[in-house]
C-alpha cells in the first residue's frame, strides 16, 4: 500500500494535461503511440537505466529513465478518450507511481492539489484510510469538484514570448529533488498550447477547483497537528524525515505548505486506524507496561501462582538458603514453575474453540476447493488446505491429541454432507499435515491410523 506521495518535476511538451507551475520540457525522444518503445529507450540499455509499460484499465502506462539525465525518468499515462499524460519524475520515484497507476489507484488517469485524482468523469481525494478487507483505498469523492481547463487558464491572456521550452539537460532540479516554481506560468502554457497545432484547449484539464479546496478550508502545520492531537513539533518532524504517512499539501504558499482541512481529517482517520491506535484502544497500563488485556490476565495470573509456590510452600520457601541452592533443587524448581504454565495451555488458549475454529477454517478450505473443481470440470484426489490452518491442525494434535481426533471425525462428517467422499477429505488432512517438519513421520502416521476409518477391504 502506497499513498500517492510522489511530486513532478516537469511537464513534457506532448501532454494533454499540464501540471500547474511546472516548467514543459522536450519530450521528443517518446513514441507516444508505441509504449513498448518506451519501455526499450531505458530497459536494460545502460547503468542506472530502466523501462517498464503494461496495460492499465483503459489505456497503458509506460515509463524509462532519460538517457541524458540519469536521475529523471519520463512516466506516460495513456487514456484512449482523454489522452496522454506525460511527466518528469525523479527517478527514484517512478517505479513507486507505476505501482500507484496499475494497483493503487488504477482508475486514476491524473493527480493534482497534493494527490487529488481524476477518473476522467470525477474528482477524488487523496488516497489515505485503507480498506483492508478489499485491499484498497476507500475512494471518496470531492463535493461541488470542477476541472480547471488549460483553455479556462488562457481566457485572459497568456504570452508565449515570454516563455520557453527546456532540453531535459538544462532543467534545474533543487536539493530536495523538486524543479523550482516556474513565474508567469501561464506564459508558459501559452507557449505548450502554440505548440499543439490548433488542438482543443477544452479537454487539457490543469487543476481541480472544490469548497473544500477554498482559501478558509486550508491548514497551516500547527493547525493539522492540533487536529491530530500531536506537538507541532512532531508534524515538524514527520516533514523534515517524510515520515508519519502524512499526505502531501494541497498548496505551497511562500514556502508555506498548506492542506484542506478534510485531507487532514482523513489522515487523523487513518492514524486511528493504524496497528498502535487499534492496540491502545484495547491495551491498558499494567505496572508501568502497556498490555493489551489477556497478556496483562496472563502475567498476573503466573506472577501470583509462581509467587505462591515460591513463597507460601515452606518446601521451597527454604531453598532461598544458601545451603539448599542446589542445582538439583533449582531444577525441581523451575520443573514445578514450567509445568504450571504447560498445565494452563487448555485455558489459556481456549482449545475447544480453537478446534471449532479449525474445523470451519478446513470445511472451508474443502468448499473452495469444490467451487473450483466444479468450475474446471475436474476430480480432485484431495482439496489443499493451506499452511496457517494446516499449522494450527498440527499444534491441536500436538496438545490436545484426542480433542483433534474428534475434530477430524467432526471435519470428516461435515464433508460426508457435502457430498466430498471420506478418501478424499481424509487425504486432503494427511497430505496437508505431511508438510509440517514439527511432526515426525511415524507418530503422525500412527496418530492418523488411530483416527481414520479403518480399511474395511480386508
Amino acid at each position: 500500500m502506497s499513498q500517492f506521495t510522489y511530486r513532478p518535476v516537469a511537464n513534457g511538451l506532448r501532454t494533454d494535461h499540464p501540471i500547474p507551475d511546472l516548467p514543459f520540457v522536450d519530450d521528443s525522444l517518446l513514441s507516444l503511440d508505441d509504449p513498448a518503445a518506451i519501455e526499450a529507450i531505458g530497459r536494460g540499455t545502460g547503468e542506472d537505466m530502466w523501462g517498464r509499460e503494461d496495460a492499465c484499465r483503459e489505456g497503458w502506462f509506460a515509463f524509462t529513465t532519460d538517457p541524458d539525465r540519469t536521475d529523471l525518468s519520463w512516466a506516460v499515462r495513456y487514456h484512449p478518450e482523454h489522452g496522454y499524460s506525460v511527466v518528469l519524475y525523479r527517478d527514484d520515484d517512478v517505479s513507486m507511481v507505476h505501482q500507484v497507476h496499475l494497483y493503487e489507484a488504477p482508475r486514476a488517469l491524473l493527480f493534482r492539489a497534493g494527490g487529488y485524482w481524476w477518473d476522467g468523469t470525477a474528482w477524488f481525494r487523496p488516497g489515505q484510510v485503507y480498506d483492508f478487507a478489499e485491499e484498497k483505498y476507500y475512494e471518496r469523492p470531492v463535493p461541488g469538484a470542477a476541472s480547471v481547463t488549460a483553455a479556462d487558464l488562457l481566457q485572459h491572456g497568456g504570452d508565449a514570448t515570454r516563455a520557453t521550452i527546456l532540453q531535459i539537460k538544462d532543467l534545474a532540479i533543487n536539493d530536495d529533488g523538486d524543479a523550482p516554481p516556474v513565474r508567469d506560468w501561464v506564459d508558459h502554457l501559452a507557449l505548450w498550447a502554440q505548440a499543439r497545432d490548433g488542438q482543443s484547449l477544452d479537454a487539457g484539464v490543469v487543476s481541480v477547483m472544490a469548497p473544500e479546496l477554498s482559501g478558509d478550508q486550508l491548514l497551516a502545520p500547527a493547525q493539522v497537528a492540533e487536529l491530530a492531537g500531536i506537538a507541532a513539533s512532531t508534524l515538524r518532524s514527520y516533514i523534515a524525515r517524510g515520515e508519519g504517512d502524512l499526505p502531501l499539501p494541497q498548496v505551497r504558499v511562500g514556502g508555506r505548505n498548506l492542506w484542506a482541512r478534510v485531507v487532514a481529517q482523513e489522515w487523523v482517520e487513518q492514524r486511528n486506524r493504524s496497528d498502535d491506535s487499534v492496540e491502545a484502544a484495547v491495551a491498558g497500563d499494567h505496572d508501568g507496561h502497556t498490555l493489551a488485556p489477556g497478556v496483562a490476565e496472563v502475567w498476573t495470573t503466573f506472577s501470583r501462582s509462581f509467587f505462591s509456590h515460591l513463597w507460601d510452600r515452606q518446601g521451597f520457601r527454604k531453598r532461598w538458603s544458601l545451603r539448599w541452592r542446589t542445582q538439583e533443587s533449582v531444577r525441581e524448581v523451575a520443573e514445578t514453575l514450567s509445568w504450571e504454565v504447560a498445565a494452563s495451555v487448555p485455558k489459556l488458549v481456549g482449545l475447544h474453540d480453537l478446534a471449532i475454529t479449525v474445523r470451519q477454517a478446513v470445511l472451508h478450505e474443502y468448499a473452495s476447493g469444490k467451487d473450483n473443481q466444479n468450475a474446471i470440470g475436474a476430480d480432485h484426489a484431495f482439496y489443499g488446505i493451506t499452511r496457517p490452518v494446516a499449522r494450527t491442525l498440527t499444534w491441536l494434535i500436538r496438545h490436545d491429541p484426542a480433542l483433534a481426533a474428534r475434530t477430524i471425525d467432526q471435519i470428516t462428517g461435515e464433508a460426508l454432507r457435502m457430498e466430498i467422499p471420506r478418501q478424499v477429505s481424509e487425504r486432503s488432512i494427511a497430505t496437508a499435515l505431511s508438510l509440517d517438519a514439527s511432526f515426525d513421520a511415524v507418530t503422525l502416521n500412527d496418530f492418523l491410523a488411530r483416527v481414520f476409518a479403518p480399511n474395511t477391504t480386508a
